[in-house]
């Protein structure tokens, strides 16, 4: 007897490989993302700016301008609030100059990575801010990098101008932003920045010594100096943790000589190394 026929065999089907997304694509799309995501969140405080400055008595012109020339919020918000605390206006103007000289610094580190020439580097220049700073570092490539700058600079200066306007042109219709709780909108948005820079110990330790000595100086001294006086905190932080590293190199090298000596030929103390 013969058995069954065999039955044909099942063609066998491959699944169609999926196509693989390059790295450049996602790094893109990430850096797109990150800078919209900043961009938005932090353009749209520009109305509690607006409403600020306008109740501190700058013009909408006024607050236009700053916005439009100075375009760091940190140093907005203290000019502004030195202003409308009856500071003088030059002290003002010293601790808002001052705390946008760190931008500087960032520029020094984004120079060589976003590779800017010509007439577009003045441009950059004005886009180098905390947030456009950590959206470019944060990028995984040196393409994303310059886009994810790009995107977060053009997002948030077109939001930031905008709301500003609003809140100047509408600040009449709000009334007192404290009532509102817009005049703290502006050291919220920048410890929200500054909490993520706080890892290590000596971040941690500036920052507190720094809020220390702007208590301290809050009563006692015109309003804009105490900015000026905190940043002190940052130099004596460094002074303090050199001393520190110095003094353990100190004790490390001291400790390890005995062993040094002890380890060379006829090295130690009484017999130790003498051959019998």
């Amino acid at each position: 007897m013969t058995g069954p026929p065999d039955r044909p065999a099942a063609p066998v089907t491959t699944p169609a490989p999926s196509v693989p997304v390059p790295d450049a694509t996602v790094a893109r799309r990430a850096a797109v993302r990150d800078g919209l995501g900043v961009g938005v969140a932090v353009g749209l405080s520009g109305f509690a700016f607006g409403v600020t400055a306008a109740s501190a008595g700058l013009s909408v012109l006024q607050a236009c301008v700053l916005s439009l020339l100075v375009f760091t919020g940190a140093s907005q918000f203290a000019l502004v609030g030195a202003v409308a605390a009856g500071g003088n206006p030059y002290t003002a103007a010293a601790g808002a100059f001052f705390l946008g000289a760190r931008n500087a610094f960032y520029g020094l580190r984004l120079a060589g990575l976003l590779r800017v020439r010509g007439w577009r580097r003045p441009l950059a220049a004005h886009w180098v801010i905390d947030e456009t700073s950590a959206v470019t570092l944060a990028q995984s490539d040196p393409r994303a990098a310059r886009l994810g700058f790009a995107v977060t600079g053009a997002t948030l200066y077109v939001l930031w101008n905008l709301t500003t306007l609003l809140g100047a042109v509408g600040a009449g219709a709000l009334g007192d932003p404290a009532a509102w709780g817009l005049d703290a909108a502006g050291p919220a948005v920048f410890l929200a920045l500054l909490a993520p820079m706080l890892g290590g110990a000596r971040e941690r330790a500036t920052a507190a010594l720094a809020v220390l000595l702007a208590l301290v100086c809050v009563p006692l001294l015109p309003a804009g100096v105490p900015v000026l006086v905190a940043a002190a905190a940052a130099p004596a932080v460094l002074l303090v943790s050199g001393a520190r590293a110095r003094s353990r190199r100190s004790a490390t090298a001291g400790a390890e000589e005995p062993a040094r000596r002890d380890a060379r030929p006829g090295g130690g103390s009484g017999d130790a190394g003498v051959p019998r």
